[in-house]
């Protein structure tokens, strides 16, 4: 199950790797690992810093009290 959410990341930073190096080269590796580590910090902290106040703005919801 963790394979399904760390398969499009390892993907997305294999295409942003791809971009900066060659695939060839031998430091690619460490170059894709980096940039997963950084997408997976930023998801993260995305999540855990996701203010109530932009749920409701995005749904149009307001929260009752």
């Amino acid at each position: 199950m963790i394979n399904w959410l760390l398969r499009p990341i390892l993907a997305l930073a294999g295409v942003i790797a791809a971009w900066m190096i060659a695939t060839d080269s031998p430091n690619y590796g460490l170059v894709q690992a980096m940039i997963t580590i950084i997408l997976v910090v930023g998801l993260v902290g995305a999540a855990a810093f996701w203010p109530a106040r932009w749920t409701e703005w995005l749904t149009g919801k307001t929260r009752q009290k």
